[in-house]
């Protein structure tokens, strides 16, 4: 019953804009206010044992918007400025460059540092498969490479996984899905979407404004680290609540980054990138309401993985599958420790011992810690709602005027002919390696 809410929230994030859009732009707040207050007063009144849950999600979610309204913040300073046209080099030459930043400063920051830019050299021959593998790439699979690049990743360094642990079992994939995905890019730019103009000044020739935004770019990504779960960390203050250390202090400072970024950031830079504070607002409002009515459902996931019947059936292609569907749909960071915790409670081991995942990833067992990972990842790119910088994307470019897939467009036309290949690509080459 208390996974109807969450359902329910999926169906309006997917019709509300299709059937009702006057309606649902002016009232998805409230919507998402709504759904978050019923889920905290069904678990309160009908599943009280797992009443923790809600501080947990509370803070997770903490975790997430001040991290998202840092980097959101922090890049509406720099302006990326080139005089290239969109072709299908330069396009693709813009996706390698987000590919690679994807790793480093995060699928969140490289994603609003490079949409504005890619926007505007398109935009004579701006088409709805550009946007959607800018977000294949750049928001997802590009982040394949550390920690800093996706949420799920970031979630397992907390955990105890080394920081370049996963950067060397994961490039092999990383290879795969973005020269994939590129070369699907350049295929159809080059063969389906005429050239409209009449010259073309160079490749790229980027140039970069907003030196005082990158070093809130770079803070942001060091304030990252003070968290009390990590090594050499344990002696900031924290909440211990239920067997867990609750991080408050990185959160408090990337908010007053944020604030600081916003207040300080040159306007006239702001006003280039066309900024304003609706998309970050909508991720907050939506993702809200996504965390809390989620956590009921990956509660009854967590609690059907750890029958005796289903660990027998733990293996790398059931892992691959079923936290690629959740990731789908339930943000892939929430879906990424659910699978972690069932394949570790499979052999009998604690996801929050750090000593037990060190033990983990030193096993055999380590290839299911890389078949998550991907999988995370990866299927993240398959709706809006996989990954936070997908619907930030898509918020950003509907605030420009730019006209989005709808939420089914996205998954019939572009996910299920051109990223399910891929992801089946991934699956056969692990198979191969494990």
């Amino acid at each position: 019953m208390l996974a109807i809410p969450f359902l329910l929230f999926l169906l309006l994030i997917a019709l509300g804009p299709i059937l009702f859009q006057d309606w649902w732009h002016r009232y998805y707040k409230h919507t998402a206010l709504f759904f978050t207050v019923l889920i905290i007063v069904l678990v309160l009144f009908f599943q009280q044992e797992h009443s923790y849950s809600l501080i947990h999600t509370a803070f997770e979610y903490l975790s997430f918007i001040t991290l998202l309204a840092s980097l959101y913040f922090a890049t509406a300073g720099i302006v990326l400025k080139t005089d290239e046209n969109g072709t299908p080099l330069a396009n693709t030459i813009l996706l390698l460059i987000g590919a690679i930043l994807a790793s480093i400063i995060g699928t969140t920051g490289a994603a609003m540092l490079l949409i504005r830019p890619f926007i505007g050299m398109n935009k004579n021959r701006l088409q709805p498969y550009q946007k959607v593998l800018f977000i294949f790439i750049v928001c997802n699979a590009g982040g394949m490479l550390s920690p800093i690049g996706d949420p799920p990743l970031f979630m397992g360094f907390l955990k105890g996984i080394p920081f370049f642990w996963i950067t060397l079992k994961n490039f092999p994939f990383w290879l795969v899905s973005n020269g994939l995905l590129l070369a699907v890019f350049y295929y159809l730019d080059k063969t389906k979407n005429p050239i409209q103009f009449d010259h073309n000044p160079g490749i790229l020739n980027l140039k970069i404004e907003g030196k005082r935004n990158i070093s809130f770019l770079v803070l942001t990504l060091l304030i990252l680290f003070l968290d009390p779960n990590i090594p050499g960390m344990e002696w900031l203050p924290s909440l211990a609540f239920h067997g867990y250390k609750l991080s408050f202090i990185r959160e408090i400072l990337l908010l007053v980054l944020a604030w600081a970024s916003y207040n300080f950031t040159d306007k006239a830079l702001m006003k280039k990138n066309d900024f304003t504070t609706e998309p970050i607002k909508e991720v907050a409002f939506i993702f809200l309401a996504l965390f809390f009515t989620m956590s009921p459902a990956l509660l009854l996931i967590a609690q059907w993985a750890n029958l005796p019947a289903v660990k027998g059936y733990m293996s790398n292609d059931l892992l691959y599958f079923a936290t690629g569907i959740c990731s789908s749909v339930l943000d892939n960071a929430p879906s990424y420790l659910t699978a972690m915790s069932a394949a570790m409670g499979s052999v009998g081991l604690d996801i929050n011992l750090r000593n037990d995942v060190l033990l983990f990833i030193q096993q055999s067992t380590f290839s299911k810690v890389v078949t998550i990972s991907i999988a995370s990842v990866l299927f993240g790119a398959c709706t809006y709602l996989g990954n936070a910088p997908n619907f930030m994307v898509k918020a950003v470019a509907e605030q420009k005027g730019v006209k989005m897939p709808s939420f089914f467009e996205y998954i019939i036309k572009y996910t299920l002919p051109i990223l399910v290949p891929i992801l089946v690509a991934n699956w056969l080459l692990m198979r191969v390696m494990y």
